[in-house]
């Protein structure tokens, strides 16, 4: 079950990347800029500027969860997600988001942009959601793309069986290990799960040596303060093997994409990091001499 697929994506790892969006995802992060991966199933999504106000919806729909108040109304208590409403809308205001793909299809769709790896030094990225909440077909695509010589990395949260990334060890190029907070109690309260998990298994994957970029978002008021910056230096440098750690400041770019989901935006309205504090936060990193990775790409 996937959401998207993006190509041409080029902060997803080395060189020009293929995207794939996996749906289905443990944690709920306040921040998250792709909720529609959060659900393992297809969920409505209805994006209000494309509206061209044909009502077709409103006809279609059996739940009678569609009203008109001047503009579409979404009673996303009453809509059941049957889907008969984007089938009717010409406009693409309603559409379903997310479907399912075999390892062929999915292949058919990688191996286009062959020639854009070859010359990048790019390949394939399994992101999400969370790739990992797919383990089987996770193993199989990775597979695939072993065979056909694709640098493949891995986007995860970190929060699976450990067997998991054992599944995926020797078919993975690179992990991009998204970590959100060191402390627990913060880190329940702002994803929804512990961290013991996932700061578990990112030890134990460095110790198996594999290619790790930590990449770390920063978000104002939960962990851009100067403990929680210090406790990522702490941990981080006490890894056996890191080839980078990334900061990825916040942005605003998915906030819309709650309202379009019937989902409430729990962060509020913040300020999104400013380059100065940026630097100041990398200065604290590279103290502990902890390779810091601009979102650019570029090392600092």
């Amino acid at each position: 079950m996937i959401f998207d697929i993006k190509r041409y994506a080029i902060n997803d790892g080395p060189g020009i990347r293929t995207a794939v969006f996996l749906k289905g995802c443990p944690l709920e992060c306040w921040w998250c800029h792709n909720p529609e991966g959060q659900s393992t199933q297809p969920q409505l999504m209805v994006r209000l500027n494309r509206c061209k106000t044909s009502h077709a919806c409103q006809n279609a729909c059996p739940e009678d969860a569609i009203r008109w108040e001047g503009r579409t109304v979404t009673d996303w208590e009453r809509c059941d997600q049957c889907g008969k409403c984007a089938e009717v809308c010409y406009a693409g205001a309603r559409e379903m988001v997310g479907r399912q793909v075999s390892i062929a299809e999915l292949m058919a769709e990688i191996m286009r942009d062959v020639p854009f790896f070859d010359q990048s030094g790019g390949g394939v990225t399994f992101t999400g959601g969370e790739p990992l909440a797919q383990p089987e077909f996770l193993v199989e695509a990775l597979k695939h793309c072993k065979e056909q010589h694709i640098h493949a990395a891995v986007d995860t949260c970190g929060h699976t069986s450990w067997e998991n990334f054992q599944a995926i060890l020797p078919l993975t190029d690179l992990f991009l290990y998204d970590l959100k907070l060191v402390d627990e109690a913060r880190h329940m309260r702002y994803t929804g799960v512990t961290n013991r998990l996932l700061l578990g298994n990112l030890r134990r994957l460095s110790e198996t040596g594999a290619n790790i970029l930590v990449r770390i978002p920063l978000i104002p008021g939960i962990n851009n303060d100067v403990t929680s910056i210090n406790h990522f230096a702490n941990f981080l440098s006490s890894l056996p093997r890191l080839e980078g750690v990334a900061l990825m400041p916040y942005h605003t770019i998915g906030v819309a994409k709650y309202e379009a989901l019937g989902m409430s935006y729990k962060l509020g309205d913040i300020q999104v990091p400013t380059k100065d504090q940026i630097s100041q936060i990398e200065e604290v990193f590279l103290t502990y001499k902890l390779p810091v990775i601009r979102h650019t790409g570029r090392a600092v």
